[in-house]
């Protein structure tokens, strides 16, 4: 694997993931600019959408109050033809009759000099008689005779009081109006808070049948006298500054005059206040008895439009976040694939050269047989023993990417049993010097006696430990000299397992190298520039094994030179080597003699 070509990729593709980020940072602000323009504009909706829903309530509520009221004032030809007291008592009588409750009571004012005289229907409510002013209404009273005196109309200081004067001519003053009396109706907040109010909260500020807004009337004149409260927030009591708000029950003075009784009965069954062409409501300051003040349960309009815009925020930031993430991964994935793709290239042309190799030698020493060599029984025997040779590699090679494959599809290990560490170790270094093209090497053993045993599929266990001595042998020092070998118990703060080391004196492991060496087709710069002939998929099936038994396989960073791999095993549990002793010792005797055997054989031309 080239690694400046490596780097150099890495370099791209960091510096394309740098230019991502600076883009998504430059989005990340517009976006955010964006959001917040979004988030003003739906305030300023949310706000004037509130506003035109309370004025379409104001509306509604000061016609059916001042409707009710209206029907309280006789017409100029009902008191012509019944004289003041039974016009008003006449009106009383009816709307007490129809069963209304929007005023609760009822009173004439009537200029007496430079005084008022306070008239009220008595229980028949067939006569008007004199009354006290009650304690309330002492600014009304005062109001009025200012106005009586001819001095300007004072603000009505009642949350509850409203007046209606009947106008007329006076021989004293002229073809000038005057107000003859006032006719005076104590409404009931209660009831129209209870009732209509409610209602209309609801009909306005409602949705799915629940209100979204805590809602408030106070009085006017004096904001301190709480005239209605919801019900969620009348138990809470508490103080919230308003989203909105408009005034209620404006009075609009009604006509001077009416014509007739058609036009009156024509008024009075409209159900709004909408009083004649010919009349207008009084201009001046405002004249409203109570004040709406709403304010949204979840908190003020600015709140929420803030708890969504930190919501578009968030949503915003982890789309972007998704994209980086989403982009980092194709660039880590793409530059892995590209190695990959590498590494198989070079594996094919690796596997290539091992496969040509002994095929030519097969091919040479079977041509070379078919002449006269054929004749010379040691000749033939040199040869056969050569093509043996070149036709074990063959069936290790073949071997090698069979049980890659195996791996890849999850078929690691076959029939597990308890075997003895030591056994294992024999074997797999006997294959090894076998398989090894060096054959002047000194063996170091270390292996601690009465070791327990581990469950494992021998075939598979002697495989691993046979590559990773292979590899010593043939990665160690020039002429691979000495590798070293030693077998453990080890608890290391856990449960007991058997640690086994293989160290050789070679150059070692470089340390951009170590975090590859366990990938399958990886190969160090150093065997691709010796042309030690491998697969690169020795350390891969090692790794493969060692983690299928359960245990764990390292390379050690050392500070001189060679490299040291350390497998670590778990013990064979107690009932597994109760059950499989016998079959280990039966299979014990007919192993070791052809070890020994072959040991010697590969030991004496040394």
């Amino acid at each position: 694997m080239d690694f400046d070509k490596i780097k150099h990729r890495t370099w791209l593709s960091w510096a394309a993931v740098g230019l991502l980020v600076a883009l998504c940072a430059v989005l990340a602000g517009l976006q955010y600019r964006w959001i917040r323009e979004v988030a003003d504009a739906e305030s300023y909706r949310l706000r004037e959408d509130l506003q035109y829903r309370l004025n379409l309530l104001r509306r509604d509520l000061n016609d059916e109050v001042f409707a009710a009221c209206y029907r309280y004032i006789p017409a100029n030809w009902e008191i012509q033809k019944l004289g003041r007291d039974l016009a008003y008592l006449s009106q009383y009588r009816n709307r007490k009759e129809s069963g209304d409750h929007v005023v609760r009571r009822m009173a004439v004012a009537v200029p007496d000099k430079l005084d008022l005289i306070l008239l009220f229907p008595d229980a028949s409510g067939t006569h008007l008689v004199p009354g006290n002013w009650p304690p309330e209404w002492a600014a009304m009273r005062k109001s009025l005779i200012v106005r009586l005196r001819g001095g300007p109309a004072p603000l009505n200081q009642s949350s509850t009081l409203v007046e209606f004067p009947r106008f007329g001519t006076d021989s004293r003053s002229g073809p000038r109006s005057v107000e003859q009396e006032w006719l005076l109706l104590d409404l009931d907040a209660d009831h129209i808070g209870r009732t209509l109010l409610s209602e209309m909260l609801n009909r306005y500020l409602g949705q799915n049948g629940k209100l979204e807004y805590d809602a408030e009337v106070v009085a006017r004149a004096n904001p301190a006298i709480t005239i209605y409260r919801s019900p969620r927030d009348a138990s809470r009591q508490t103080t919230w500054i308003p989203d909105a708000s408009v005034d209620l029950l404006e009075i609009a003075r009604p006509p001077s005059a009416v014509p007739g009784p058609a036009d009156a009965d024509a008024s009075r069954s409209a159900g709004r206040l909408v009083p004649p062409s010919n009349t207008a409501p009084e201009p001046g300051p405002n004249r409203a008895l109570w004040i709406l003040r709403v304010h949204h349960h979840e908190g003020s309009l600015e709140t929420i439009v803030a708890k969504g815009r930190r919501t578009n925020d968030l949503l915003a930031a982890g789309l972007l976040l998704l994209i980086f993430a989403t982009t980092y991964a194709l660039v880590r994935f793409s530059r892995r694939s590209q190695d990959l793709a590498e590494l198989q290239m070079n594996f094919v042309a690796g596997v290539s050269h091992e496969l040509r190799t002994p095929l030519t030698v097969i091919r040479t020493a079977a041509y070379n047989l078919r002449g006269d060599l054929a004749a010379q029984p040691g000749q033939v025997a040199r040869y056969g023993a050569l093509i043996r040779e070149q036709a074990e590699k063959l069936s290790a090679l073949v071997e090698q990417v069979l049980r890659y494959g195996n791996a890849r599809a999850g078929r690691v290990l076959q029939k597990r049993e308890p075997l003895a560490v030591q056994q294992l170790i024999e074997a797999g270094l006997l294959a090894a010097r076998n398989a090894a093209p060096i054959k002047n090497v000194v063996i170091e053993k270390r292996i601690e006696p009465d070791l327990p045993l581990i469950l494992a599929d021998r075939e598979s266990m002697q495989h691993a430990l046979q590559n990773l001595f292979e590899n010593a042998m043939k990665y160690g020092a020039p002429g691979g000299d000495w590798i070293g070998i030693s077998a453990t118990s080890s608890k290391n703060g856990g449960p007991t397992a058997v640690e086994i080391r293989v160290v050789d004196r070679g150059p070692g492991i470089p340390a951009e190298e170590r975090e590859y060496i366990f990938d399958p087709f990886f190969r160090g710069q150093r065997p691709l520039k010796d042309q030690i002939h491998g697969t690169g998929l020795g350390l891969n099936l090692v790794k493969r094994i060692i983690e299928a038994h359960g245990g764990t396989v390292a390379v050690r960073d050392k500070s001189g030179p060679g490299a040291e791999f350390i497998v670590l095993l778990p013990v064979a549990p107690q009932s597994a080597v109760s059950a499989g002793a016998p079959l280990q010792k039966a299979e014990q005797k007919p192993e070791q003699k052809p070890e020994q055997e072959n040991e010697q054989k590969n030991e004496s031309p040394q």
